[in-house]
């Protein structure tokens, strides 16, 4: 009632709210992903399934960020489960390396990098946020189903946050630190030294290369093979041009095509880069122009939008 009254202009819902606000709950939820999801965990992380927001997922980050839990008891928790149940390595590997290993990297880069950091913008992108991203109307089923998501629960998994929402943004070319206000905005796990490597620099590559050696940015085939969302869109995951194609692959081959000189000697981009190469001047200045109509339509719809109020600062 109190949010309700307080922030009633704010995105999201509050009727699936069903996150753990004690001590107790927060154990409880540990146990739960124990002894029922960790053992699917690592073959299906990376999986995208409409309708599913939560599959083998933890859904511990909010109360290990709000520390309701200790990050040594969670990893106890799960190598003793591990030990008892004798489970693929790959799904224990996976969930302590997401633990021990990347959060406490971003945690290091960030009092590494800080306070410079927050104002690195290195593509130089200055577009603001689409309009789906605060109410998640969209065509696009992936980012619809992400969207929905994240009003619904303040929640995505890791790649529906880089891959779906965090690459579009990219792609379009948003400002890499409003994109990172408004991950601090929607999401209930994020916290300044966790949200800002992440966002700013993982997804959106605004620091050119501090926390990963390459952008993370991929067409559409990507999003269709890892779920099943191209399966209800009513966008072509395999067209790059013309009113059918997924806006993913023009803003990809255009991405590219803009930062060309920039990865042409990044040993993890030369595979994409001479995939661009192949394409003839014709077929890439057409890619060009599909990518201006879709900014031009994004902007828009975005004209017609109320900002939220997020009282989100910095």
């Amino acid at each position: 009632e109190m949010v309700e009254a307080r922030f009633p202009d704010h995105p999201g819902t509050l009727d699936h709210f069903n996150l753990p606000v004690s001590r107790q709950q927060a154990l409880y939820l540990l146990r739960h992903f124990a002894e029922n999801c960790l053992e699917s965990f690592g073959p299906y992380q990376d999986a995208m399934w409409t309708d599913e927001p939560f599959l083998h997922h933890s859904r511990l980050s909010a109360p290990l960020n709000l520390k309701l839990l200790n990050p040594r008891e969670v990893l106890d928790t799960v190598i003793d489960r591990a030990h008892e149940t004798g489970f693929p390595l790959n799904s224990l590997e996976g969930f302590v390396r997401q633990i021990l290993g990347w959060r406490e990297y971003i945690r290091g880069i960030y009092w590494l990098e800080m306070p410079k950091y927050l104002d690195l913008n290195v593509l130089d992108t200055h577009e603001e946020m689409p309009s789906f991203y605060w109410d998640g109307e969209t065509e696009m089923e992936c980012l619809r189903q992400s969207m929905k998501q994240v009003l619904d629960h303040g929640y995505a998994h890791h790649i529906q946050r880089l891959m779906v929402l965090g690459l579009f943004s990219m792609l379009y070319g948003v400002d890499p630190k409003k994109f990172h206000k408004w991950h601090m905005a929607m999401y209930v796990d994020a916290i300044d030294w966790v949200s800002l490597p992440n966002a700013l620099g993982m997804s959106q590559y605004g620091d050119g290369g501090i926390v990963g050696s390459k952008p993370y940015c991929a067409s559409a085939n990507y999003i269709n093979k890892m779920s099943n969302y191209c399966k209800h869109c009513p966008y072509d995951p395999k067209k790059i041009v013309g009113d059918k194609a997924c806006p993913f692959n023009a803003l990809y081959w255009s991405f590219l095509d803009r930062h060309a000189n920039r990865f042409v000697n990044n040993s993890r981009m030369k595979f994409q880069i001479k995939n661009l190469e192949k394409k003839k001047p014709k077929e890439r200045e057409e890619i060009r122009e599909e990518a201006r109509k879709i900014r031009k339509r994004i902007r828009g719809e975005r004209s017609r939008l109320r900002p939220p109020r997020t009282e989100v600062q910095g």
